[in-house]
C-alpha cells in the first residue's frame, strides 16, 4: 500500500512529539528549590507575603475539601486565613518530579505537616501530595500559576480545613470550554467515555485511559505510578464506589503544549448507596501526552473532592 507524504510526516511528528525531553534546566531547579524553602519558611513563621510573591494574578489553588480559589488576592486570603486558624510547626516537602513542557514546568511531589489549632492548642500531623504549576514567559520570571494538593489518608480536621470567608467557586458549575478544535472534541470524547466507564465500575476500560507509567494523586491514597500499580488500586476501587445516578465531567480549561495537554476539569456526582444518596463535586488536573500512535493517554493527574463523600 502506498503511503503519502503527509501521512508520513504526520507519523514523524507524532513521534518527535511523544519523546521530546521534559527534563528541566538546572536553572529552573534551582528556582524551584528556592521556592520550596521560601513556602516552608512562610509556612513555619506565619508570613503569607513570602509565598504571594510568586503567583500569577490569575492562580487558582485547588485544595481538597475547598471549593477552587481563583485569583492573587483571594490566595492570599486563603493563605492569611489558613495561617490564623494554624501554627505550623513543621512543613517538609519531596519532589517526586518536575516536568519542563516549555510554557508551563509542572512539580509534583509528597509533604508532611504539623498543624497545632489556634483555639484549642490541638495538634495534627497530615501527609499529602501537591502539583504545582508555573507559567513561563520572556517577560517575567516563573509565575505559580495552580497549586493542587490533597492527602494520603483520611483527615480528622476537613472541616477546619474550609475556610468559608474566603472567595471560592465550584468550577463544576461553571461553564465548561466550547468544543469547537480537534483537540477540545478529542477530550470532550474522551470525558464521555470515562462518565460510562465510572458509572459501570469497569476498571478495565478504565485502565485504558492511563499511560504505563502513569503517576496518579488520589483522596485518601498514597501516590500510585506504573501500571501495576494503578491496575491493582483501579481493582479495588470500583469495589468501594456508590451507585451512579449521573456524573458530569466538565473541562473549564486546556493547555495545548506540544506533545502534551493539561487539563482542569470537575466532575458532578449523583450517588446513592444504601439509604444514603447525595451529590458531590470534585477538581482535578490531568496531563495528557501524545502516544507514539497518536493516543492521547493520561500520564501525570491529581483530583480532590470539593467536599469529602
Amino acid at each position: 500500500m502506498k503511503t503519502t507524504l503527509p501521512a508520513v510526516l504526520l507519523f514523524l511528528a507524532l513521534n518527535v512529539q511523544a519523546q521530546r525531553s521534559t527534563q528541566a534546566d538546572p536553572q529552573t531547579l534551582a528556582f524551584l528549590q528556592r521556592f520550596r524553602q521560601d513556602y516552608a519558611s512562610a509556612l513555619t513563621t506565619g508570613e503569607p507575603a513570602k509565598i504571594a510573591q510568586h503567583f500569577a494574578d490569575s492562580i487558582r489553588l485547588m485544595p481538597e475539601f475547598q471549593l477552587t480559589v481563583w485569583t492573587k488576592a483571594n490566595a492570599k486570603h486563603y493563605y492569611r486565613d489558613f495561617l490564623q486558624r494554624f501554627r505550623v510547626t513543621q512543613f517538609n516537602s519531596d519532589v517526586m518530579e518536575v516536568m519542563d513542557l516549555g510554557r508551563m514546568v509542572v512539580e509534583f511531589g509528597t509533604f508532611t505537616e504539623i498543624l497545632q489549632q489556634a483555639g484549642n492548642g490541638k495538634t495534627d500531623t497530615l501527609q499529602g501530595k501537591y502539583a504545582n504549576i508555573w507559567q513561563r514567559s520572556p517577560q517575567q520570571p516563573l509565575r505559580l500559576t495552580a497549586q493542587a494538593w490533597n492527602y494520603s489518608h483520611p483527615v480528622q480536621i476537613a472541616e477546619q480545613l474550609v475556610f468559608r470567608d474566603v472567595p471560592a467557586v465550584n468550577m463544576a458549575f461553571r461553564a465548561h470550554v466550547n468544543v469547537n478544535d480537534p483537540l477540545s472534541f478529542e477530550l470532550a470524547a474522551y470525558n464521555g467515555l470515562q462518565e460510562k466507564v465510572v458509572t459501570e465500575h469497569d476498571p478495565v476500560r478504565w485502565n485504558q485511559f492511563y499511560s504505563d507509567d502513569f503517576l496518579f494523586f488520589y483522596s485518601n491514597h498514597p501516590a500510585y505510578k506504573g501500571r501495576a500499580a494503578i491496575t491493582a488500586f483501579l481493582d479495588d476501587h470500583v469495589k468501594h464506589l456508590p451507585v451512579f445516578e449521573k456524573l458530569d465531567i466538565r473541562t473549564d480549561r486546556i493547555e495545548d503544549l506540544d506533545g502534551f495537554v493539561i487539563e482542569y476539569a470537575s466532575h458532578t456526582a449523583i450517588v446513592r448507596h444504601g439509604d444514603w444518596s447525595g451529590v458531590a463535586t470534585g477538581k482535578n488536573i490531568y496531563i495528557w501526552r501524545r502516544e507514539k500512535n497518536g493516543i492521547l493517554k493520561i500520564c501525570r493527574g491529581v483530583a480532590m473532592y470539593d467536599a469529602g463523600l
